[in-house]
């Protein structure tokens, strides 16, 4: 069987019609569900881009790999489900976005050269490459945010498209009086691209994933990782203007969240893109061109299915849909991600497993604590490996996807590390104390921040849209001590010993004695003869200075 691995980036949970939106119809999507199990309470371990995918690719927590934010590198000879697929002969490709950082150093200092194919690998997070890009080509004075040569950019060249970098003047921008209006400023998000629709980012990489599965040889895993619904929020016709201000819903804030804010909140309440999707004329521009890059993300999938039905590959082919985070879109007062209110650490997850074992899940939703990293110990299993769960720190998800009740997590954990942010400026925190930790046991919430901050905690069954934040009083100082007792438990994971699996170990245990190791025994008579058959005899040569007769050796 084959895995088509999709992930589209900053696509909220609820932003489906199969999730319950109100206006956007994503039918596409709701096929897929309909084939296979909407999770309905699917966790990221880190709501920022890189450290998020990291956790996806590696199924390790982010303090587990180390690479916490974008642009820290993920240390070599962390293994991900590449290496891991690839010892059960299954090639795993990557088409799209990583936003994963090589570490070079490490690579230097082991010999490892980055056009081997070793190297390669090890630079491009576990991965053979198809078509990599990272889809992010803004540039400045100091150069490209992306730092790799971009396909995509090199495509919009061939099909005339002129300049320097035709992602940042057509793609991602509109126009206004004969000028270039840019997809960075949200007042032009209600502008049409300037772009052919069949040329922009979501069709560009649909059209490589056909090209891929058209030449492909099984068993394979194809991660196909869309850039979009990320911004600059900006469409193409006639995506621009298919939704409006009286599709976008209210925002889901409260007065009371911003009293005595706990101060980490409180700093990203008072940063830059909260503050622009404080105001509505923002909310109503971004939020419906949100909606239509959804909306063309949904058309683009349903080219992908249709392939597989019409080339027979469907019944072959297991389909993951899911997100690296989610989007505030101005909820709790704030834009973007990094905190861990439902809208930024929530996503969709929607999988579709062709085997008849899946057939009585048809449909169906899943309401388990997941957790993205269960994404590779589940691919493991489908490519006929047994997990091996002293790396992979996440749990396959075929048990519940087969009908099956599992014995199960009883909390989500997800981390942010924020040392590189303004907001950790504006606090005063050392790198080392910029960090938060939630953990989540399907009602209540607690995020722990490091620094000597006082935590949070919120009531989901009282209070679902996370306004009131229990942990300004006293009241609940039981569930917040039984909820650091998780973290607690959870912090105290093996999650370092990659080496040697607990049956490696198991095997271990008494075998040095076979070897000839034998310490702390009296007489010989504690262990079985044979072990002590070498150390036994008669001397056949004396040296000791009393038993030395003269003349003899």
């Amino acid at each position: 069987m084959n895995i088509l691995f999709i992930m589209y980036d900053q696509l909220r949970f609820d932003y489906l019609s199969c999730a319950g939106h109100p206006h956007l119809q994503t039918p596409n999507f709701d096929r897929v569900a309909a084939m296979g199990v909407r999770f309905t309470n699917a966790y990221v371990q880190s709501p920022i881009c890189g450290a998020s995918r990291m956790s996806t690719y590696t199924g390790r927590y982010t303090s587990s790999h180390g690479a916490q934010w974008n642009g820290f590198p993920l240390r070599v000879g962390e293994q991900t489900m590449g290496d891991h697929l690839r010892k059960l002969g299954m090639e795993c490709w990557l088409l799209g976005k990583t936003h994963m950082k090589a570490d070079a150093e490490g690579m230097a200092r082991l010999g490892l050269a980055p056009d081997s194919v070793i190297g390669a690998r090890q630079a491009e997070c576990g991965f053979d490459v198809w078509a990599r890009d990272d889809g992010l080509w803004g540039y400045g004075p100091d150069g490209y945010y992306d730092e790799k040569r971009s396909p995509y950019n090199e495509y919009l060249k061939s099909k005339g498209y002129d300049g320097e970098n035709p992602w940042a003047d057509y793609a991602n921008a509109g126009i206004e009086d004969d000028q270039i209006a840019s997809g960075w400023m949200f007042r032009n998000a209600d502008k049409a691209a300037n772009i052919r629709e069949e040329d922009s980012e979501t069709p560009w990489l649909t059209t490589q994933t056909l090209d891929f599965m058209e030449q492909a040889e099984g068993p394979w895993c194809a991660h196909v990782s869309f850039i979009k619904p990320h911004w600059p929020y900006i469409v193409p016709a006639p995506y621009h203007d298919m939704y409006g201000a009286n599709h976008v819903p209210a925002p889901i804030r409260s007065e009371v969240e911003r009293d005595d804010p706990h101060p980490v909140f409180g700093a990203y309440m008072g940063n830059k893109i909260a503050q622009a999707f404080q105001r509505d004329e923002v909310r109503q521009k971004v939020i419906a061109a949100y909606m239509g890059l959804i909306k063309q993300c949904d058309d683009q999938l349903g080219r992908v299915l249709n392939y597989l039905e019409e080339t027979g590959t469907l019944k072959d082919t297991m389909i993951v849909l899911t997100s690296d985070h989610g989007d505030y879109l101005g909820d709790h007062w704030l834009g973007e991600k990094d905190m861990f209110h439902e809208q930024s650490v929530k996503v969709p997850l929607i999988i579709f497993d062709p085997r008849s074992d899946a057939d009585m899940t048809r449909g169906t939703t899943c309401d388990a604590l997941v957790e993205s990293i269960d994404l590779a110990p589940t691919f493991v299993e489908v490519a006929g490996g047994a997990v091996p769960d002293h790396i992979l720190e996440g749990r396959s998800l075929l048990p519940w996807l087969h009908g099956e009740t599992p014995d199960w997590r009883e909390y989500a954990i997800s981390e942010y590390d924020y040392s590189a942010t303004p907001q950790a400026v504006k606090l005063g925190m050392a790198p080392r104390d910029a960090r938060l930790f939630m953990v989540f046991d399907g009602r209540f919430k607690l995020i722990h921040a490091e620094g000597g901050l006082r935590p949070m905690l919120f009531d989901l069954d009282a209070d679902p849209e996370e306004f009131h934040d229990l942990a300004k009083g006293d009241a609940h100082q039981a569930e917040i001590d039984r909820l650091y007792g998780m973290l607690a438990r959870w912090g105290r994971r093996l999650a370092q010993r990659v080496t040697k699996s607990e049956t490696d170990i198991i095997a271990m245990r008494g075998k040095s004695g076979r070897k000839g190791i034998l310490p702390f025994l009296v007489d010989g008579s504690e262990v079985p003869e044979e072990l002590t058959e070498k150390y036994r005899g008669p001397v056949r040569q004396r040296y000791t200075q009393d038993n030395v007769s003269e003349g003899s050796t």
